[in-house]
């Protein structure tokens, strides 16, 4: 399901997307049909494995996959700020338009506020997934 079949090109387009050596990423939603080029090239950029959802390490950046028919998103969204670190970014992964589970915009718009997020760009993160980037407003999420 990657964009490429070339590492050096994933790592790349995700380094595009912002991530930096150093950060702790936390992954949610995670199952066999996500993205594992983009997942290892985020790991490969960042210079580690991604934290899983139980982890308790303050994350610098949240990875969320979500499918229409995986919940509530806001709930989704509301436990992958759980352990974000002030400043941080959530990238919501969603299915492309005409994929099995695509989530429309304007319930990713609907819930970012009520989880306490904004949205700020929605990018291509790979071939067949969109990444909408979110972070907490600047007055804070508390």
């Amino acid at each position: 399901m990657g964009a490429t079949t070339d590492p050096a090109a994933d790592t790349a387009a995700v380094a595009k997307l912002g991530f930096k050596p150093g950060q702790l990423v936390q992954e949610f939603g995670w199952d066999e049909q996500v993205d594992d080029d983009f997942r290892v090239a985020v790991e490969e950029l960042v210079g580690s494995e991604l934290l899983d959802e139980d982890a308790d390490d303050v994350a610098d950046v949240v990875l969320c996959w979500y499918r229409e028919g995986d919940g509530d998103l806001v709930d989704a969204l509301v436990d992958a700020i759980t352990n974000l670190a002030d400043g941080g970014i959530v990238w919501l992964l969603t299915p492309k338009k005409g994929r099995p589970g695509h989530v429309p915009a304007a319930e990713i718009d609907e819930a970012a506020p009520t989880a306490g997020l904004h949205a700020t760009s929605s990018v291509s993160a790979s071939a067949n997934w969109a990444g909408t980037r979110m972070t907490t407003p600047k007055s804070g999420r508390r």
